[in-house]
C-alpha cells in the first residue's frame, strides 16, 4: 500500500489545478465539488421556489439548482468574474465553468436559468422579500470585501423564512497565506481584529472569517444561522490517500463526510453556512 502523502503546501490549496501548483490535488479537487455539489442538493428548497444565485461561477449552482426544479436568476457580476478568471484560469479551484456565456440548460431538458448582469453585492434590481433562497456558493462574500453590505441585501431580497446557503474563506486560510508570504507581524494582529483582509500573491485580497465573526455579521441582518461547518472536514491528504488506492471510493467519502457530526468550525479552508430569514 503506498505511504500516505504529506499534507499539501498552503500554495498548492490555493491555486488552481492546471496552472502547475495544484496538480497533485486532482483527487482531492474532484472530492471537493462533488461534496458541494452534494451539500446543495440537501440544503435547496423541497418544494419548486425561487432561487436566486449570486455565486459568480458562471453556471454550476444555478444549473444545479434549476435541474432540481426551481426557477432560478443567476447574477453574473462582470467585475467579479473577471477577478476570479485571473485568480483561475481553469475555474476556481479546478471547476472548468460553463464557458459559452450563456445561460445553461439542466440535464433532461428543464428550464435554463434567467441569467442578469449586475452587481451581486447590491441586488438593487429586486424588491424586498422576492425570493425564496439565496446561494452565494465559490467564496463570493469573502471577495465582497464589505460583507455586512453584501449579508444586509440578502435578508432583504429574502422572503421570510426564507435561507441563504453561503461560502466563505476561513481565517485557517488566511492566516496560512498570510504566513506564506512572511506577513507575520500582520498574523500577530488577527485575533483582535474585527475585519481581516488578506492579500493573495495574485494581488487579489479576500475577507477570511472564524465560525463567531460570520454568526454575528448574519445575526446582525436578522438572520437566523442554522448552522456552520467547513466545506470539508476530512484532510486533503486524506482524501488523495484513500482515492489514490481506491478510485471507486469517491461516493463512500462524499456520505463520510456529509454524515460526520458537527465538529471544529475552525477546521479547513471555507466555512459553509445556513442561515434563515426570521418570521
Amino acid at each position: 500500500m503506498p505511504a500516505r502523502p504529506p499534507e499539501p503546501t498552503i500554495a498548492s490549496l490555493r491555486d488552481a489545478p492546471g496552472d502547475g501548483a495544484g496538480d497533485s490535488l486532482a483527487r482531492y479537487w474532484r472530492f471537493y465539488w462533488a461534496v458541494a455539489d452534494a451539500q446543495l442538493t440537501r440544503w435547496l428548497p423541497r418544494r419548486p421556489s425561487r432561487v436566486l444565485d449570486i455565486s459568480g461561477g458562471r453556471g454550476r449552482s444555478a444549473v444545479q439548482a434549476a435541474a432540481a426544479g426551481h426557477r432560478v436568476l443567476e447574477v453574473r457580476d462582470p467585475v467579479l468574474e473577471r477577478g476570479m478568471a485571473a485568480a483561475y484560469p481553469n475555474g476556481a479551484n479546478g471547476h472548468r465553468p460553463n464557458g459559452n456565456g450563456r445561460s445553461a440548460t439542466p440535464p433532461g431538458g428543464r428550464n435554463a436559468t434567467a441569467p442578469v448582469v449586475g452587481d451581486s453585492g447590491a441586488l438593487s434590481f429586486l424588491g424586498d422579500a422576492t425570493v425564496d433562497a439565496v446561494v452565494a456558493e465559490n467564496r463570493v462574500l469573502s471577495r465582497h470585501l464589505v460583507t455586512e453590505a453584501t449579508v444586509a441585501e440578502i435578508a432583504r431580497v429574502l422572503r421570510p423564512g426564507g435561507r441563504v446557503l453561503l461560502c466563505v474563506d476561513s481565517l485557517t486560510l488566511g492566516m496560512a497565506v498570510l504566513a506564506e508570504q512572511n506577513y507575520w507581524a500582520h498574523l500577530s494582529d488577527v485575533p483582535s481584529a474585527e475585519v481581516v483582509l488578506v492579500p493573495w500573491p495574485d494581488g487579489t485580497i479576500t475577507r477570511c472569517f472564524w465560525a463567531e465573526q460570520l454568526r454575528e455579521l448574519l445575526a446582525e441582518v436578522g438572520l437566523e444561522v442554522e448552522w456552520i461547518r467547513p466545506r470539508t472536514a476530512l484532510s486533503p491528504s486524506t482524501v488523495e490517500h484513500v482515492l489514490s488506492t481506491s478510485p471507486q471510493a469517491l461516493a463512500r467519502l462524499v456520505r463520510t463526510e456529509l454524515n460526520a457530526p458537527p465538529g471544529d468550525e475552525s477546521l479547513g479552508m471555507h466555512l459553509l453556512a445556513s442561515a434563515r430569514r426570521k418570521t
